[in-house]
């Protein structure tokens, strides 16, 4: 028999179970989180060294989780009500919904930076390919003719010709070395470039004369790119502003009237119907840029 005075053992027992029943379900969880940031960071800053921007990954990590606070932070203040469960779960998903989407923004800068990037290396790609083929016309070597253009240091073409010079220094071979440009660069007008490059190693052909052929090439392919570009320029406008309108109204009328809008955030039928138009409107962005993304 248990004394009256014991009582309180009982309580206390249950409180402290729960207690760390709960301590290690936010460990576990800390944990997750930690290797899901290293893994983010260390993926991102090897992307930006392929970009030639050295970020150390311990501080991209940082700015994700504050971003993340932030995010969530904003979400739950612009949403949330304190006053009721239903407030603090539709909050606590629209802060959730904020902190996700903040987390997606390093990648589509990421994206962004290496797709200009890739773009400019283009273009400087046609004007090296016509100054590799004078330096092969004045008696030069194909490492020669690479290494003119590492000495006019126009980023970012020198950069990547430079790290392919100095691989073949340090005894990698020729053909070893253009494969990692190809794959550092994946740029389709260089993998043309190099598969000439290795057939006339093994051939013999003019490389001279195959280089103002691809330069012709790509300098008429990037024309015709520019003109599609400017031909579909409103039909990507539109994409974009049809796309916005159903997020600027669901914003403007959650602030201008939060009492209407709070049942699209408590009610399973509200963010169901929230969900689908976030489907749809994802499904309509993708039609609409397989429609304006035109192959040359």
């Amino acid at each position: 028999m248990i004394n009256d005075s014991m009582l309180w053992i009982i309580p206390l027992l249950y409180f402290g179970c729960f207690g760390l029943m709960v301590y290690h379900l936010l460990s576990g969880l800390r944990e997750a989180m930690s290797g899901v940031d290293d893994t983010y960071s260390q993926e991102a800053a090897r992307e930006l060294e392929n970009l030639f921007l050295f970020i150390p990954a311990s501080r991209i990590a940082s700015l994700a989780q504050t971003g993340s606070i932030v995010g969530f932070v904003t979400g739950f203040l612009i949403f949330g009500r304190v006053g009721s469960p239903a407030g603090l779960l539709g909050g606590a998903v629209a802060g959730l919904a904020f902190a996700s989407i903040i987390r997606l923004i390093p990648r589509g800068i990421i994206a962004l930076l290496k797709k200009r990037r890739l773009e400019k290396f283009n273009l400087q790609l046609t004007e090296a390919l016509v100054t590799m083929s004078n330096a092969l016309r004045a008696g030069f070597s194909i490492q020669q003719a690479f290494e003119t253009i590492v000495q006019e240091n126009r980023k970012p073409i020198a950069q990547e010709f430079s790290v392919f010079v100095q691989q073949t220094r340090v005894g990698v071979r020729f053909e070893d070395a253009l494969q990692n440009l190809e794959e550092r660069v994946g740029s389709e007008d260089l993998t043309l470039m190099i598969r000439a490059v290795e057939i006339a190693r093994q051939t013999g052909g003019n490389l001279t004369e195959v280089f103002d052929i691809i330069s012709k090439t790509i300098r008429e392919r990037m024309r015709i790119e520019g003109r599609i570009k400017s031909m579909t320029a409103m039909g990507r406008l539109q994409g974009i502003v049809v796309g916005m309108i159903p997020i600027f109204l669901l914003v403007a009328l959650t602030m201008l009237d939060p009492a209407m809008m709070a049942s699209f955030f408590t009610n399973p039928m509200g963010i169901g119907l929230l969900v689908l138009v976030g489907i749809l409107l994802f499904m309509g962005f993708i039609v609409i840029r397989k429609i304006v993304n035109i192959e040359v």
